[in-house]
């Protein structure tokens, strides 16, 4: 069994900064790609940012030079840089991680963070 913690949400004004992190523990044996999505109220959940086990980064067109996705392996841990936040970036954000176990592979979610960008 995979668990994923989160952390790193709040409040924040327009053009502040947060940094999200979302740590992987249990008997994981390999992660393929992590990754970060986010839904607001009345919308699907959408992909944000994922970065795989080679470092290939992908980022949504909303979010590109302003978020950046890093990981750190040897923690099984992924980390979201959310610079300039607009409100629009309001919304319950949920790290994602795929991989495998002894015996399975495995899409494990974390429980989500809350982030409000409001003056």
């Amino acid at each position: 069994q995979v668990q994923l913690v989160e952390s790193g949400g709040g409040l924040v004004q327009p053009g502040g900064s947060l940094r999200l992190s979302c740590a992987a523990s249990g008997s994981i044996s390999s992660i393929y790609a992590m990754g970060w999505y986010r839904q607001a109220p009345g919308n699907e959940r959408e992909l944000v940012a994922e970065i795989t086990s080679g470092g290939s980064r992908n980022y949504a067109d909303s979010v590109k030079g302003r978020f950046t996705i890093s990981r750190d392996n040897a923690k099984n841990t992924v980390y979201l840089q959310m610079n300039s936040l607009k409100p629009e970036d309001t919304a319950v954000y949920y790290c994602n991680v795929v991989g495998t176990t002894l015996k399975v592979t495995f899409s494990s979610w974390g429980q989500g963070t809350q982030v409000t960008v409001s003056s």
